[in-house]
């Protein structure tokens, strides 16, 4: 099968727990967004806390430490259009004609900050870089929280995708 995320640790010690929570909660974003996922995929970096301030600086020209940054290679619209032409019960027709895959976007996560955050918010590293997971994976997808309204659709679209994983606040 196609996959749907790459894995890359930048400048920290590779791990698998990281990387098969990755795929699973990716797969669940691709399964609930009716996504087809031989059609798109996704670059997934999980770094240090230089490096993501240096691509939030090079990037967003902001010079400042973040937890999760997200580059989406489509507009919302542009990506709607994309994923309406391979719905999900194209899957077993584009596995077996390889179909080529689209970028989603890349998401590159900070495992420090997610440590502090899970600490902080008195929740388990494994909620917490879900939650990470989840809240990129959606920016990809075009949403925001900037608004208020925008803001409630998103969290939740990612308290959904969790709750089905049950993956929980404790």
């Amino acid at each position: 099968m196609i996959s749907t995320t790459e894995i890359i640790f930048q400048d920290i010690p590779e791990n698998s727990e990281y990387q098969e929570l990755a795929e699973k909660v990716i797969q669940k974003c691709f399964e609930v967004e009716n996504i087809n996922p031989t059609s798109l995929y996704i670059c997934i970096t999980f770094t240090t806390p230089a490096n993501i301030r240096q691509a939030n600086k090079q990037y967003r020209n902001i010079d400042k430490e973040t937890d999760v940054l997200s580059f989406p290679m489509f507009e919302k619209e542009e990506l709607d259009k994309i994923v309406e032409n391979h719905m999900i019960e194209e899957w077993k027709q584009d596995i077996e004609n390889e179909a080529l895959q689209e970028i989603l976007g890349d998401i590159i996560i900070s495992i420090s900050r997610v440590e502090e955050q899970a600490k902080e918010y008195g929740h388990s590293f494994e909620r917490e870089l879900a939650y990470m997971l989840v809240h990129g994976f959606y920016h990809l997808r075009g949403y925001d929280h900037m608004e208020e309204e925008e803001k409630k659709v998103m969290r939740e679209k990612e308290e959904n995708i969790l709750s089905q994983l049950d993956i929980t606040r404790k």
